[in-house]
């Protein structure tokens, strides 16, 4: 099992924004998370490498406890752990956010080198070859020495995703990647998704592309009001939802 997480609750102030989320994730397993504005779906994908600090609950990746060490004689009692243990540990799981959070004054290429190079302590040489492979994985082998402003937002989010590959992650979560984007750019950032799920990478991703998450799901969560609604694969959700609310959201998007 890639993740699990068991009881997650997550509030901001007086609203309870997570509020006992289950779930388990596969090797190779493509989970598209789906739901109304507002849900809890980013929050939750956030949770996943503890840039939201969880108040209970238990998130592990790759068998490892997430943000936290287990403390005191029975273990019950939660520390969080120290910020390089984090940064380590964020390592392993790669995330490509709404927006693209490149570095202006940096190249594509150098945006990707950035990560191998600062954390994982590649040579410069090492880490361009990389970068330079991974660029042309996404369709940009020869946009790589162009800066962000002189790319459109597909080609700066294909760059996020080759950055995030770089550091060659067992887990990759996508917070509305295409949400950003306008209309015409959506696809080529799809068709790059499309080819990593093809490759086994095991995969997360928040999405309001309904077409996406039937054709390359696994399984399709929906999520509502903080909690986990409804669950199955794509071809059983889309046509034949179990629940009530699945049919009114799905009635709206479809």
């Amino acid at each position: 099992m890639v993740l699990s997480a068991r009881g997650v609750r997550k509030r901001f102030a007086d609203t309870e924004v997570l509020k006992g989320i289950d779930l388990e994730v596969r090797a190779g397993e493509v989970l598209c998370v789906i739901g109304p504005s507002g849900s809890g779906k980013s929050t939750l994908l956030r949770c996943f490498n503890h840039l939201e600090h969880i108040d209970a609950g238990r998130i592990r990746v790759d068998g490892e406890l997430i943000g936290y060490e287990q403390h005191g004689p029975s273990g019950r009692t939660l520390r969080e752990l120290r910020p390089r243990d984090i940064r380590r540990q964020r390592e392993r799981i790669g995330m490509v956010f709404q927006r693209f959070h490149l570095f202006p004054h940096r190249t594509a290429v150098r945006n990707v080198m950035e990560g191998p190079v600062a954390v994982k302590g590649r040579t410069r040489a090492e880490a361009e070859r990389q970068a330079r492979e991974l660029l042309d994985r996404v369709g940009l082998a020869d946009r790589a020495d162009h800066y962000p402003a002189q790319l459109s937002g597909g080609q700066q989010q294909r760059v996020a995703i080759a950055r995030a590959l770089a550091m060659e992650p067992t887990l990759m979560l996508f917070d509305e990647p295409t949400s950003a984007l306008d209309p015409e750019l959506v696809g080529e950032v799809l068709g790059v998704m499309r080819d990593l799920a093809r490759s086994g990478m095991t995969m997360i991703v928040v999405t309001h592309e309904m077409g996406f998450a039937r054709e390359v799901a696994d399984r399709v969560l929906f999520i509502d009001q903080g909690a986990v609604v409804e669950t199955g694969r794509p071809d059983e959700l889309f046509t034949d939802p179990r629940h009530d609310r699945t049919r009114a959201f799905l009635s709206t998007v479809l």
